[in-house]
């Protein structure tokens, strides 16, 4: 979570507008009754407000928060059925972990683990193990570890020491919770920079940094930078030939948070599942393409022996002893049931027709923006729904900064970013089309930049340097 300081820097109300600050009306009974002052915003008030005002201090402040419908950075799910924020709303105090007191929610979670592995073609479906979590970085974190711990075991003789440090092998695209593993647990990052157009991680220079110490290579299922698949039967087929010269067996673990509730739909013969027996493990963000609300993802390993036993606890609480493997403890069981309802509601058919819907939208957006002439496209939306732009050649008045600042102006929330390592001199916008971004919203969206433009083209130049305009967008 961010870390934030205890003050505000907001600037506070003159103290005589102080005790103007609510709106009379807010009062149960008498209008004015108890409204002489405002609450504090950094302390505890001394006494409690009426349940009404306290609601409509907290939902006045959220006006000013962004359309979520009309962000298109994010990949989280913001629109799902009524029906399964009823049931969201009915199970918000069963906590998850307590599986002896909820079994029937802790069976839902197990059926979430088998479809999976069903769908994402594990050798046996009744074999493989795996574990909700409440979002993908998470589920990456029990992954890297579990990576590790192989390795570690498979190298007692040396590990720990100076000469024996592990390392994990990936491009310089993956998110950011990847660094964060490597940061926190101590594993040196091997990150394969991007080159030219190549945006994403090259399956034979990650193969040559792979060493006796490398723990696992990681390969992105829908590059959060453009939306483009990482070539995952190329990665496992260059550490196959890479065994074959030095003996070296190196896992894969492939992060689909988002293509991997994407793929299995609409790209079906594309190898980058267990079909693959150098994939060890995969994730999946729920909250993401699989369609529930945040926050909730998926880790799955082949089989037990992927998942080393000392890392799962086994936990005698609450009435009886139950095995976890988690970051945390307590959390709630609404979004394993809304994956369930979801996976029930839509099936395979449902979830083609929506995951193509989707793709669909971005498609016909990345064609329609790319006739404008303005700009160009580095992906198309034809892998994940996903697709990144830059400014044409020839475009010097604006850049894309400009074009966020004033897509904000309309309500839309367009990132832009500069790419890293080795092409740090690409900024690109990038639009994620999800369900509920339909063909009509996309048609808006369109219509405003086409509004813009104009004005853009009759700027003297950029606004600012783009580093100094970076959005705070990260990935």
């Amino acid at each position: 979570m961010s870390l934030h300081q205890g003050s505000s820097q907001e600037p506070e109300a003159d103290d005589e507008l102080r005790g103007l600050a609510l709106n009379p009306f807010f009062g149960q009974a008498n209008p004015v009754g108890g409204m002489t002052a405002a609450p504090p915003r950094h302390v505890l008030p001394d006494g409690p407000l009426p349940p009404a005002t306290a609601y409509q201090l907290v939902r006045d402040e959220l006006m000013l928060d962004g359309n979520a419908r009309l962000n298109l950075a994010t990949f989280v799910t913001t629109w799902m059925e009524p029906q399964a924020g009823v049931l969201m709303a009915e199970c918000r105090d069963k906590n998850m972990i307590d599986k002896d007191e909820y079994p029937r929610t802790a069976e839902l979670e197990r059926r979430c683990v088998a479809m999976l592995a069903d769908l994402w073609h594990a050798p046996d479906r009744d074999a493989a193990v795996g574990c909700s979590t409440t979002g993908s970085s998470e589920a990456c974190m029990l992954a890297g570890m579990a990576l590790k711990r192989r390795w570690a075991k498979r190298n007692a003789d040396r590990y720990p020491s100076r000469e024996a440090r592990p390392n994990l092998v990936m491009g310089v695209n993956v998110q950011v919770c990847w660094d964060k593993f490597c940061t926190f647990w101590e594993v040196e990052a091997r990150q394969v920079p991007m080159e030219g157009d190549r945006y994403h991680l090259d399956p034979q220079a990650a193969a040559e940094l792979c060493d006796e110490n490398t723990i696992g290579v990681v390969a992105v299922l829908g590059s959060t930078y453009d939306g483009s698949y990482e070539p995952v039967a190329e990665l496992c087929a260059a550490l196959d030939a890479l065994q074959q010269r030095t003996g070296l067996d190196i896992p894969v673990h492939v992060d689909g948070a988002s293509g991997a509730m994407v793929a299995p739909f609409l790209d079906p013969d594309l190898e980058w599942d267990f079909r693959l027996p150098r994939v060890a493990s995969i994730n999946t963000s729920g909250h993401k393409y699989g369609l529930v609300y945040p926050g909730v993802g998926w880790a799955l390993w082949r089989s037990a022996e992927e998942l080393p036993e000392e890392l799962v606890f086994r936990v005698n609480y609450l009435g009886g002893e139950m095995p976890t493997f988690a970051l945390n403890f307590s959390r709630p069981g609404a979004q394993v049931v809304a994956q369930y309802y979801t996976f029930l509601r839509l099936g395979r058919e449902g979830y083609r027709a929506v995951q193509q819907a989707s793709r669909d939208v971005a498609r016909g957006l990345a064609e329609r923006i790319e006739a404008l002439g303005d700009f160009r496209l580095l992906t198309h939306g034809d892998q994940l729904p996903v697709f990144a732009f830059t400014t044409a050649p020839d475009v010097t008045a604006y850049d894309v900064f400009d074009v966020s600042r004033r897509l904000r102006e309309r309500g839309w929330l367009v990132p832009a970013y500069t790419f890293p390592a080795h092409r740090e001199d690409l900024s690109v916008l990038r639009v994620v089309c999800r369900n509920g971004f339909s063909a009509d919203l996309a048609g808006l969206l369109l219509s405003d930049l086409r509004r813009l433009l104009p004005e853009l083209r009759a700027q003297p130049g950029p606004a600012a340097p783009g580093p100094a305009k970076a959005t705070a967008f990260h990935h």
